[in-house]
């Protein structure tokens, strides 16, 4: 078994010190358009090293013909992925690329506003090893969007030793050990952020207001927010499996009492034992239950199967430009 070493939080000299900002991208051409130069006026006014990391996830747009005028400028990274594998490998894939002391993730949707990044990098010069943006609310949400995160938080609260903080998305900023230590992670179905959370580090939030996706729609929909919650919760938590024993164990006590009762009924009575109804009935409700028990098992038992194969997490079709450098002064 390896440990991962953390380091000991110290202040932190921006002097020569590069920033890796790593955007992924599906679909986003339009965004992507009105981002990049918002992004590069931040990172030049601060006069340090950089560089963007546009990683494309299988993008069906011309982000591609968007990016080859980019890359022509320093400072501009393009990562194509030859097909979508989803956010989560288009993170992992841009933070693999990134070459920088402290690295940036934020979307291409423009929800996430760059101008937030010098006073993560503030933090960052502080001691905090990960930054961290909160939404202040979530009022611009449906009622059931609201009420399915506080749910699904709620339930990963019983996770042993990870505390992953409501309200916090990718947009962080992260010191290179914390990358380092993300990128030591071998799990192919990978939770960002419980992943963020269990590698631990000195950690602090920052609040932000979200702003509004100018072009196109949410890639998120109901269905794919639900897997996303079921893939955090059979990665960061045992819970259901011990919830389907518990409540064997219960309906066993109960069966038991009941089976009990009807023989005492019976020899006290002489009362008639009910027939048909009640079988069927009972044997309904436990082929229900054993259905439910064995998909929540073949949950677990599918991870374990995505992970024993060993493929790669991603694939990268070409990866172009170059970092800009700050000339010492």
């Amino acid at each position: 078994m390896t440990s991962i070493e953390t380091s000991t939080s110290q202040t932190r000299n921006l002097t020569g010190s590069m920033v890796s900002c790593v955007v992924p991208a599906y679909n986003e051409h339009d965004n992507l358009g009105l981002l990049l130069p918002r992004l590069q006026a931040v990172l030049i006014a601060l006069g340090l090293s950089w560089e963007i990391i546009v990683v494309d996830d299988g993008s069906r747009d011309a982000t591609a013909t968007l990016m080859t005028a980019w890359i022509k400028n320093p400072g501009f990274r393009y990562v194509q992925l030859s097909r979508n594998f989803g956010k989560e490998p288009a993170i992992t894939a841009g933070i693999e690329a990134a070459a920088g002391d402290a690295v940036l993730i934020l979307d291409a949707d423009l929800q996430h506003p760059p101008e937030l990044l010098p006073e993560m990098l503030k933090r960052w010069q502080a001691g905090v090893d990960m930054v961290y943006a909160v939404r202040a609310h979530r009022d611009d949400e449906s009622f059931s969007k609201r009420w399915g995160t506080k749910l699904f938080y709620s339930l990963l609260k019983s996770s042993r030793g990870v505390k992953v903080p409501p309200h916090a998305g990718d947009f962080r900023l992260m010191d290179r050990t914390v990358v380092d230590a993300l990128l030591r992670l071998p799990e192919r179905k990978r939770f960002m952020k419980g992943l963020y959370a269990w590698v631990g580090f000195q950690t602090e939030s920052i609040q932000y207001v979200p702003d509004a996706r100018i072009h196109g729609e949410s890639r998120f929909s109901a269905l794919t927010l639900l897997r996303l919650a079921l893939a955090g919760l059979m990665s960061f938590t045992t819970w259901p499996l011990r919830l389907v024993s518990f409540f064997g164990f219960v309906v066993s006590i109960c069966s038991f009492a009941y089976g009990l009762y009807i023989v005492v009924d019976y020899l006290l009575y002489k009362n008639p034992v009910d027939g048909w109804p009640t079988i069927v009935t009972t044997l309904l409700f436990f082929s229900g239950i054993n259905l439910m028990s064995l998909g929540i098992v073949g949950e677990y038992i599918a991870g374990i199967f995505d992970e024993v194969k060993g493929r790669p997490l991603y694939i990268v079709r070409q990866s172009v430009g170059q970092s800009f450098k700050q000339l010492d002064r």
